[in-house]
């Protein structure tokens, strides 16, 4: 996927660039049946906007895996770029307290870094939210496990593959 004037440019998976955390994204899609193949991109994406301008898509179809934190355990919000997450409303819906989770907790419960992370591919299964905005799009695009990963999916996959429950996050 090459985009003009320079700007980053994806290609399909070459197995030998795999990063550890890419590689298992990667078996997790290919063991759920899922229906996209990750792309990698030339330089890093670690914004939805950069990501939505190498892919030539909407802002609003990225798909932002965010990990917070509820008293001692992970909470996987799956949210649309286009907007922050409202962590009142889902504190709400969870009935505990959000909070922003620091790096190392995002790796312990992911096996990947912030800005890279991805809805699965997980050491175990993250409870997850999904933004229900994310739904209005054929094509969602979400994070591969490292900086320069993505894959395409829809919102009906996405569910199914994070197991997670459909929300209004914001």
């Amino acid at each position: 996927m090459a985009r003009a004037g320079g700007a980053t440019t994806a290609r399909s998976y070459d197995r030998r660039v795999l990063t550890p955390a890419a590689a298992a994204v990667r078996a997790a899609l290919r063991a759920a049946g899922a229906s996209g193949e990750p792309v990698r991109f030339d330089a890093s994406v670690p914004t939805a906007a950069a990501a939505a301008v190498a892919l030539g898509c909407d802002v609003a179809a990225i798909a932002n895996s965010l990990v917070f934190r509820v008293d001692d355990a992970p909470l996987l919000v799956v949210a649309s770029g286009a907007a922050r997450v409202d962590t009142d409303l889902v504190s709400g819906i969870v009935g505990g307290r959000l909070r922003r989770a620091s790096p190392e907790f995002v790796l312990e419960h992911t096996g990947q870094e912030v800005g890279g992370v991805a809805p699965l591919g997980h050491p175990r299964r993250l409870r997850a939210l999904v933004d229900v905005e994310l739904d209005a799009h054929e094509v969602v695009w979400a994070g591969g496990g490292d900086h320069l990963t993505m894959f395409p999916t829809s919102y009906p996959e996405l569910l199914r593959l994070t197991g997670g429950a459909p929300a209004v996050v914001r």
